[in-house]
């Protein structure tokens, strides 16, 4: 998801803390993750899987892309799951399109130059994706971008919820406008946290919003994703990428994390994320239970 995966601005003390800690003893992975809801599931599942294995695990999660990132380069974080699109585009600064395939052999060998090791790929795409009410689409004949930029280049004005992080990437809302041609007044963006952009729109206090595709409240809140008729947004296919030299200590990590990916697609993804974000469902609650179900753990 995926990403909404730029770091923030600030770093709070106990994160730089964190971040700065002297490497770990070769025997102890570090397992780290991004700061949402799919990010924090996946690197909960992650720590318990690889802890019921017999490895000694530290979990460091809710890091905003970019640090975490840095901190996997810098080795002060050995495993974390990455989304090949963000790798490609805003980690590697490649905005050649690609199919799913491509993308993945590309920042798998880009990456590679930097010591990172791109394992097997799930079967999640969390791709970002625009989405209005259903009821709202129905009523106005919008099924794709296009129909939404054309609506707005006729002078509908519609509100749109974006976090900070999409108004601001390579793959986000500005080159997004200029691919579908249209363009939002300043004052119709609303900028949020990642999490209320789906209330927002639920709520009723916008007309669209950034979503993610595998995200649970898409469906739980009635929400119809725009078609990307323009093929703007890259693959986002989540993988478990590994420090070289973590794996160079643990050759049989690659196997055990290729494993767990193979028991991941969408609807598995989305199912867990809404067992969160709408049941309420506590983060390692809902991990553990998935890996007992796979028969990952006892």
């Amino acid at each position: 998801m995926p990403l909404q995966h730029f770091a923030k601005t600030t770093i709070t003390t106990g994160l730089f803390a964190l971040l700065t800690a002297t490497a770990q003893a070769d025997d102890e992975i570090v397992v780290g993750g991004k700061n949402f809801t799919e990010q924090q599931i996946i690197s909960s599942m992650t720590a318990q899987y690889l802890e019921h294995l017999g490895y000694d695990v530290d979990k460091r999660a809710g890091m905003g892309s970019a640090v975490l990132r840095q901190a996997q380069e810098n080795g002060q974080v050995d495993v974390y799951w990455e989304y090949t699109g963000t790798s490609l585009i805003v980690f590697n600064g490649v905005d050649e399109k690609l199919d799913a395939q491509a993308t993945y052999e590309r920042v798998k060998a880009l990456d590679a130059d930097k010591g990172l090791a791109w394992l097997e790929p799930s079967g999640v795409n969390n791709t970002y994706a625009i989405a209005m009410r259903e009821a709202d689409a129905e009523a106005m004949d919008i099924t794709s971008i296009s129909d939404m930029a054309s609506a707005i280049n006729a002078g509908e004005e519609l509100l749109f919820a974006s976090n900070a992080e999409f108004y601001a990437r390579p793959d986000g809302l500005r080159p997004m406008q200029d691919i579908y041609g249209f363009q939002f007044d300043r004052s119709d963006i609303k900028r949020m946290d990642t999490g209320l952009t789906y209330t927002a729109l639920r709520d009723d206090q916008v007309d669209i919003a950034m979503v993610t595709t595998t995200d649970g409240r898409v469906s739980a809140f009635d929400l119809r994703i725009l078609d990307d008729d323009k093929g703007f947004f890259p693959p986002y296919a989540m993988t478990p990428v590994v420090r070289q030299e973590a794996l160079d200590t643990h050759p049989e990590l690659a196997a055990q994390l290729n494993a767990l990916a193979a028991t991941l697609d969408d609807d598995v993804m989305t199912r867990l994320n809404e067992q969160v974000d709408v049941n309420r469902d506590v983060v390692e609650t809902v991990a553990e239970q998935f890996l007992a179900d796979q028969g990952l753990i006892d």
